[in-house]
Formats: structure tokens, C-alpha cells, sequence
């Protein structure tokens, strides 16, 4: 920070029209004047070491190019922190291939005095001391000072040799990793030799001089006085071709004016030049952390620090005094715990990984999109990061690290089930930063008490960290209900410690083909779980040669744990540090819910809707799944069209390709086929596909369920008010919201369903009558068509609550538990998609059954018996059920009314058949 007075002496400086050379000033600290490079390096000298260079290093460039305007005037330096040779050269070729303003090239304005023999700024220089300044940057802080049109702008640059994270107390610590030291010429040469393959450069997004400098000038100045008056530095200071020239912070003062001494302007301007350094390296500092992570201790330490920290002692002694063992057998147990889960990293391995990914993506996909990086970019300096990804496929592991890792910042640690600590490959996920946890461990002080302190310890090391808070991997394609536990554990050791600022990162990751997409169907229709192993791996690696076309992963609107803490009302510090087993209390619990559902709410937010998933929302909306190619077309762009016109979210990304493009591309991946025909080609699922589509179609479901809900109200109806309309969708939104984690607030529903229902209109797809009716278009007309599509989605929800409730009304008001009516929802749900519903796994999801019933007790539409758990109910349920025959047919109403129809001893036959097959299923797992 400059002290106040001095900034005020900058603004009072009078302009000086002479100059002396001194190199002292009143408290004895220099600039540095000792020159970079002994003379102007030569254009010969230049190219034979670049190409030198070029042959030797083969650098990764790390995130985005700066863009710059081809017409300003702005001149451009590139800041590093160390000095060497070989960097600058480094720089120069990047700029050169990339076709930036080149690095080691002069950069002469007669105009404003500015004449430099390189574009490059050294923070650091091996020959300067403590005290000393960059001289460049001095004398372009002067030139700024002095002419106020004259425009600079910076751009940091980052240069990693290799990417390994510093070990602690290691001994090739100086040899073996990128460090924050000035690198001498052993250590150049052993990055050139050694290190030059895996080497990365980054160029940081530029930055204004002018701007820097104004900001700190008016840190906390009211009222700057005399802001027009600028400081003239001397002239050959600011002329000077080479970094040995005089001392800039010299100058002498007007012999017009006297009245202010030479003395506090050159401290003033000296402290301006060292808090634009420090804020510069600390920048760079940050960017580096950022990209390489913290310094690593090995496992053993590590391990070791976990069981002795003051929490873990503590959790020993009331195990011990809890179970009647000794203490260090307790110990021994919590040390067990830690070895189980503690990660591995592994610099080579991530190497392996490294291309190893690279050649498995271009064998499976045709291409990784990536969505909103920057978002992540800007925080990663700041914060501490916390990815909370949708979980897809076993490849969101690999693909989360890989994309963050190639755009430059440090890999998250991953909290993966120890159903992945397999032989083989679990030491390798380990060595990539995977930490494994119990897929179910309720009950377990100890082990709660180690992870959570084992968590604490990554946060407060400010650790990027993944985990995926639904628990498993959805199997319907849909958002499972979050799983709170790792968020209150990171909620707990922000109340434990202050560390940097949490942010929740929530992602989307988005497949057009799935490895375990067969597996997944399977699984959903009642056959068991296939344990990981490296036997089903070897069978994924079957899979390699097939086409998976693209993967999208488009990350969400950060969350700051701060805001919820304010909302809540929870102070930052208030548990002890030295405590694992401290509950949070009621509002820190519930804020806990609250960043769940947000967290649900802003992936799908993120959604893309990628080709496959449209065309699938499209074909399996078609009586017998097929359409006419023509009336397919016009249904993927209507979609696409209605999409952008009222976008789900400014994060919701819609594909571009055209609707004739997406037909193509998914014969092309053996989806969909066509069928040729004289009277036109018929589009249709392909065979056994429809099951997997259903999938990809709940993907974005959630993007279009409102606009189908109105459509189907409309469409079933012929003819609807307004205001019945917002009645019937008002009533059976939560249940939607709860389902699809919409992100539309109830409060303010009605303004959304009429901009949909403007949307609509605007389509034709609806017609507006008078005394505010709504009504189908004409019935010959392709408008209506669309409409019937366009209805076709909301319905198996729909089918799903009703015969839900359908099952409620029918056993009465006290005689079936929670869990009761779950299994017998899922029982009616698949004995239903088989015989009706073409065998779509959606009724198989016992999860959606579950979701239904927690919104019921929530919405205290059903009351718990805390005792029993049976649950009881008023009318209001059939009123509920009353608003289905807006939206079904009647002979979809019977069907399921037939269906949820059991007597009583079918229901104790199925309670028994389900409790025993839970009570096996149950042994087997122990």
C-alpha cells in the first residue's frame, strides 16, 4: 500500500523541466540499473537460440490468448517474475507462432520518450537486492505519469518447467519441480534438457498500466487533489535503449516552484513503482498457485499429521472410551481409516494420464466442447474451488481433471467410492489425486471423524477438491437427489477455520453416446449392480474403437458459500478448530439443504442441449417413435427456435447445428435410422435404442417441461382459460420442481407461464381467443402437430404422480409407510412400462417415485408418523389427482387406476417379496 501522504505528493508534484543522474535517495534505496542482457541482443543471436530452443522445448500453451484490437495504439510489454535467458526466448518464439506483438523486439515512441531494446518486464533479476525496482517498469510508470494519452498495456506471462507440485522437504526439490526461486544457469539448463517437453506457457489477460496505476493512486483518497499535474521523471530515464540506465526516481524540481521537496516525490513515486511490482508478483504468485496446487507432503506424513491432529485425538479417546479398546488400538483403527482414503499424487502418473486421455478422446469422442471455463479462471486465484459435477459415467472422473488440467489450472482432488479401489485401477486413481471414501459408512464416528478431518485438512491447504454430490451415477439421465454429507463436511471446516473464501462450481456433463448406457438400462429394470473390477474394465476397453460422438461440459454460476452464510445467518469461526464431532446447528443445517438444491438447480441451469439429446426429446415423443423426415425437421427447429427465443437460463447452451445436420449425425452414431419411403423417408429409433435415447432426453428435459405442460393442457382440453391454466400448473409445480430441479421461483411463476405462453404464441403454436381462452390451432394444420409433440413429454411424470396418488386414495389414510409406498410405487411403475409404456425405463427409476413422496410430505400434503412411520392424509390428495384429467386421456386414467389397484394381500405379498430381496441384497454388501 503507498501511504496516504505520498499519493497526495504525486498529485501536488509540480511538472519538472530539468534532471540531474543520481542513483541514491534519502533512504538508500536503489532502482536496479544492472542491465538484463549486457548488450541488445542481435537478430542472429536471436535466431540461433530460438531455433536452438525450438528444438529443445515444445511448450503447452495453457488457456486463452489475450485478444487485441489490430488498430490501437497501445504499446505491449510482457511481465515474468524471473529473469533468464532462456524465458525470454521462450517468450519470443510464443509470440511470434501466435502472432502477438513480439517479445524481444525494440519498442521505441518517440512521441512520448519511450525507447526499449525488449517488450519484456523482469520482476526479479539475480543481480538485484532487496530493495531494488525493476528499471523498465519504472521508467514506464514515469512515461505513464508524464503523458496522459500515452496507453501501455501488460500482460503478465506464466512459465512453468514441468507441472509437478513442490513436495515438502524434499531433496531434488530444486531439480525435480517448478519453484518460486530465480533459476540459475544449472537450473535453466536442466529445464531445457530435462523438463523442455513438458514445459507450459500462459499468458494471463492484459492488463491497462494506466489503470493500475490510477487505482492505486486513489486507494482510499476521497478527493485527489490537482489530479491534471503529472511528475516529470528524467529524460534519460525514460529514453534510455537498455536496463542499465540511470536511476529513474530522480528528478530535480521547478525552479518556478519550490514548494514542495524533491525528497517526498521521489518516495512517492518510488513506493508507486513498489506496489505496482508487489501487486504484479503477487498476481503472477497466485496464477502460479492457481495452475501447480499446493506443496505436497508424502503419504506417510500426511497420514501421520491426520492421525495426531488435535481432532483426531480427540475422536480417538471417545472411540476408545466408547468400544472398551486401548487407545492405540483406536489409533491404530483411525490410521487404518486414513490409509484407506488418503490420495497418492503422483506426478508421472498424471503424465501417463495425460496422454494416455488424449489418445482415448480422440479414439472415443469427436471432440470435448467446453462451456463458461472462464468463470472458473477468474475464481480459481482467490478461492477455494469445490467441483460439484453431475455424475454420467465413470468417465467424469478423467474428464473433469482433463479439461481443467489442459486449460492450465491445478487438478482437483476427487472424492471417489472405494468401489474404484480395484487392483490396478485404483492405485492409479489414486496417484491422479482420487481420495476413496465408503460408499456408505452411517454410524461410524471414527471413520466420519477422519474423513472430516481429512477434508479440513484439504481445504485449509486451499486444495481444489470434486466430488459428486448425488452420490452415484444417475441411471435415467435425470438429476438424483443430492446427497448432503461432503457439503456439510465442507461447510464444517469453514466453520472450523476461515481459510479462502469457498465457491461451489456446479457442472454439467453432457454425453451424445454412453459406455454403460446398456448397463444402465439393465440395472434400472431390477438386474444387479456389476461390481467394478478389472475384468469389466478390460470389457469398457472393448468399447474404445466404437463412436461416442462429442462430450459438452459447460460449467454453472458459481455459488459463494459466504452469501448462504449471510442469507442463513451463520457466522464465520463458530466451531471449535480442534473438533470433529460439533453438529451444526439448525440454520447452518438447512443452509446445507439450500446449497444443495442450488447447486442441482444451477447444473441444470448449465444443461446443453446437444443433438442427440433434441432428437431424442423429438422421436420419442412420436406415436411408435418415428416421423415423417420433413415434420422432424420442422419439430428439431421449432425446439431449437422456442429455446432461444426464451432461453432456460443465460448458461443453457443450444446446439447450432441445423435440424437436417442433426439427423444426420445420429445415423451417423447408429441411433436413429431412416427409412426409405416414396411418399417421403420416415425417421424412427433404431432398434433397442429407444431405452437409451430416453436417456439423453432426460438430460434437457427440464429446459422444456413447462412449455410442455402448458401444450399438453391446451392440446388435451381443445379450449382452456388462462386463469385455470396457472391454476392446474401452479398446484403441480412443486412436484415438477422437486423432480427436474427447476430453477423458476414459485412466487413468480405467473409472469413465467405467460412470457412461455407469449413464446408459444409467437409459434402458432397456440391461438388466443377472447375472454382470455386459449386454444388448439387448426387440427389439419402442421402448428397442431407440433403442438401434440410438443405435449407428448410432461405426461409420464404426470402418469407417475397420479398413479402415486392413485395407490394412496385406493389404501386410505394410515396404512402404508413412506418407504411402503415407494416399493409399490416402483412395482407398478415396472409392471406398467412393460405392458403399456414400450418398455421405458423411466417408470423403473425407484428415485422419481421418491422424489414425489418427499415433495408431499414437504408440501404437508402427507403427514409422518414419527413412531411408525405411517402416513396419513386428508382430501386433499383427490384434489390433487382431480387436476390429472386436464392433462391425461381417460384411457390413461383407467390404465392406471387398473394398475395401482391391489388388494390386500397382494400388498403384504409385495412387502414381503420387497423386504426379503432388500435383506439379501443387504447381506451381500456386508
Amino acid at each position: 500500500m503507498i501511504p496516504k501522504f505520498l499519493k497526495k505528493r504525486i498529485f501536488k508534484a509540480p511538472v519538472v523541466d530539468n534532471v540531474t543522474d543520481t542513483t541514491q535517495t534519502s533512504d538508500h534505496t536503489k532502482v536496479a540499473t544492472t542491465t538484463y542482457t549486457k548488450a541488445p541482443i542481435s537478430q542472429l543471436y536471436r535466431k540461433i537460440s530460438g531455433q536452438v530452443l525450438d528444438v529443445a522445448v515444445k511448450p503447452k500453451l495453457l488457456g486463452e490468448l489475450p485478444e487485441f484490437d489490430a488498430d490501437d495504439q497501445m504499446l505491449t510489454f510482457y511481465v515474468l517474475q524471473d529473469y533468464s535467458r532462456s524465458n525470454s526466448i521462450l517468450i519470443d518464439l510464443q509470440t511470434q507462432e501466435y502472432k502477438l506483438p513480439p517479445a524481444l523486439v525494440g519498442v521505441k515512441d518517440s512521441i512520448h520518450h519511450i525507447d526499449e531494446n525488449a517488450s519484456i518486464i523482469f520482476l526479479h533479476h539475480p543481480k538485484a537486492k532487496d530493495h531494488q525496482l525493476s528499471p523498465r517498469l519504472s521508467r514506464l510508470v514515469a512515461a505513464s505519469l508524464q503523458y496522459p494519452d500515452l496507453q501501455i498495456r501488460l500482460v503478465p506471462v506464466s512459465i512453468l518447467w514441468g507441472r509437478a507440485p513442490e513436495k515438502e522437504d524434499s531433496l531434488f526439490k530444486l531439480l525435480m519441480t517448478d519453484n518460486w526461486e530465480d533459476p540459475s544457469i544449472t537450473k535453466q539448463l536442466f529445464n531445457i534438457g530435462v523438463m523442455g517437453r513438458d514445459t507450459f506457457v500462459q499468458f494471463h489477460p492484459a492488463q491497462n498500466l494506466r489503470t493500475i496505476i490510477h487505482d492505486s493512486l486513489h486507494d482510499g483518497l476521497e478527493e485527489p487533489e490537482e489530479t491534471e499535474q503529472s511528475l516529470d521523471f528524467a529524460n534519460s530515464a525514460m529514453t534510455s535503449d537498455s536496463e542499465d540506465s540511470v536511476d529513474a526516481d530522480n528528478a530535480v524540481t521547478d525552479n518556478k516552484d519550490n514548494r514542495h521537496a524533491l525528497v517526498p516525490v521521489a518516495d512517492a513515486n518510488r513506493e508507486l513503482v513498489r506496489s505496482l511490482q508487489q501487486q504484479l508478483n503477487v498476481y503472477l504468485d497466485k496464477q502460479r498457485a492457481s495452475m501447480l496446487g499446493p506443496d505436497l507432503s508424502d503419504r506417510r506424513n500426511l497420514v501421520d499429521k491426520l492421525v495426531y491432529s488435535p481432532a483426531i485425538k480427540h475422536a480417538v479417546e471417545s472411540e476408545a472410551t466408547a468400544t472398551g479398546i486401548t487407545e492405540r488400538e483406536a489409533r491404530s483403527v483411525a490410521k487404518g481409516y486414513a490409509n484407506e482414503m488418503v490420495n497418492d499424487y503422483s506426478y508421472p502418473i498424471i503424465r501417463i494420464f495425460d496422454r494416455f486421455l488424449t489418445w482415448l478422446w480422440t479414439q472415443l469422442y469427436d471432440g470435448v466442447e467446453v462451456h463458461h471455463f472462464e468463470r472458473v479462471r477468474e475464481l480459481a486465484m482467490d478461492y477455494e474451488i469445490i467441483y460439484v459435477p453431475c455424475h454420467r459415467s465413470h468417465v467424469d472422473y478423467l474428464l473433469l481433471s482433463y479439461v481443467i488440467y489442459k486449460r492450465g489450472l491445478s487438478i482437483p482432488y476427487v472424492a471417489a467410492g472405494d468401489n474404484l479401489d480395484v487392483p490396478v485401477l485404483g492405485p492409479f486413481l489414486r496417484g491422479a489425486v482420487a481420495f476413496f471414501i465408503r460408499r456408505s459408512f452411517r454410524g461410524n464416528a471414527l471413520y466420519t471423524a477422519v474423513l472430516r478431518e481429512y477434508m479440513h485438512s484439504l481445504i485449509t491447504r486451499k486444495t481444489p477438491i470434486e466430488y459428486f454430490i448425488e452420490g452415484g451415477r444417475s441411471r435415467s439421465g435425470r438429476l438424483l437427489p443430492p446427497k448432503m454429507g461432503m457439503i456439510a463436511m465442507t461447510v464444517h471446516s469453514q466453520l472450523r477455520q476461515t481459510n479462502k473464501p469457498v465457491v461451489f462450481i456446479p457442472t454439467y456433463i453432457g454425453y451424445e453416446r454412453i459406455m454403460e448406457g446398456g448397463t444402465y438400462v439393465g440395472e434400472l429394470k431390477g438386474k444387479p449392480k456389476e461390481s467394478e473390477s478389472l475384468l469389466g474394465l478390460l470389457k469398457v476397453s472393448r468399447k474404445i474403437e466404437r463412436i461416442f460422438g462429442n462430450v459438452h461440459l459447460s460449467f454453472g454460476t458459481p455459488l459463494h458459500l459466504s452469501d448462504f452464510m449471510q442469507k442463513f445467518d451463520v457466522p464465520a469461526d463458530s466451531l471449535p478448530a480442534d473438533r470433529t464431532d460439533t453438529p451444526l446447528d439448525d440454520k447452518a443445517s438447512a443452509m446445507v439443504d439450500n446449497i444443495g438444491i442450488k447447486i442441482m438447480q444451477n447444473i441444470n441451469k448449465a444443461a446443453v442441449v446437444n443433438p442427440v439429446s433434441l432428437l431424442s426429446l423429438v422421436l420419442l415423443s412420436a406415436p411408435k417413435a418415428a416421423l415423417d423426415e420433413d415434420i422432424c425437421r420442422e419439430q428439431i427447429a421449432l425446439y431449437q427456435s422456442i429455446a432461444r427465443q426464451m432461453p432456460y437460463s443465460e448458461d443453457t447452451v443450444i446446439t447450432d447445428m441445423s435440424p437436417q445436420h442433426i439427423i444426420d449425425y445420429g445415423i451417423k452414431l447408429k441411433l436413429i435410422e431412416r427409412i426409405p419411403h416414396i411418399l417421403g423417408d420416415i425417421i424412427q429409433v433404431a432398434e433397442k435404442q429407444a431405452a437409451l435415447l430416453s436417456y439423453f432426453r432426460n438430460n434437457i428435459l427440464h429446459v422444456f417441461i413447462l412449455l410442455s405442460f402448458l401444450a399438453a393442457l391446451v392440446a388435451r382440453n381443445g379450449r382452456i382459460k388462462r386463469s385455470r391454466l396457472d391454476g392446474i400448473v401452479s398446484q403441480l409445480y412443486p412436484f415438477l420442481q422437486s423432480e427436474l430441479f427447476l430453477h423458476y421461483p414459485a412466487h413468480g411463476l405467473t409472469e413465467t407461464l405467460n412470457q412461455k405462453i407469449e413464446n408459444m404464441l409467437s409459434h402458432g403454436l397456440i391461438v388466443e381467443l377472447d375472454d382470455d381462452l386459449l386454444s388448439v390451432p387448426d387440427a389439419n394444420s402442421s402448428c397442431y402437430q407440433q403442438l401434440e409433440v410438443l405435449a407428448t413429454p410432461v405426461g409420464q411424470s404426470l402418469e407417475r404422480y397420479f398413479m402415486t396418488l392413485a395407490l394412496l386414495a385406493q389404501q386410505g389414510s394410515g396404512n402404508l409407510t413412506a418407504e411402503e409406498v415407494v416399493d409399490l410405487c416402483h412395482l407398478l411403475g415396472q409392471r406398467l412400462s412393460v405392458l403399456y409404456a414400450d418398455d421405458i425405463p423411466d417408470f423403473f427409476d425407484r428415485s422419481l417415485f421418491l422424489s414425489f413422496v418427499n415433495a408431499l410430505l414437504r408440501l404437508d400434503y402427507l403427514q409422518k408418523n414419527e413412531e411408525t412411520g405411517v402416513l396419513t392424509f386428508d382430501k386433499r390428495i383427490d384434489d390433487i389427482a382431480h387436476h390429472a384429467k386436464y392433462v391425461l386421456s381417460p384411457d390413461m386414467m383407467q390404465i392406471l387406476q387398473q394398475v395401482s389397484s391391489l388388494d390386500e394381500e397382494a400388498i403384504i405379498h409385495a412387502i414381503t417379496e420387497i423386504s426379503d430381496k432388500k435383506q439379501r441384497k443387504f447381506g451381500r454388501k456386508r
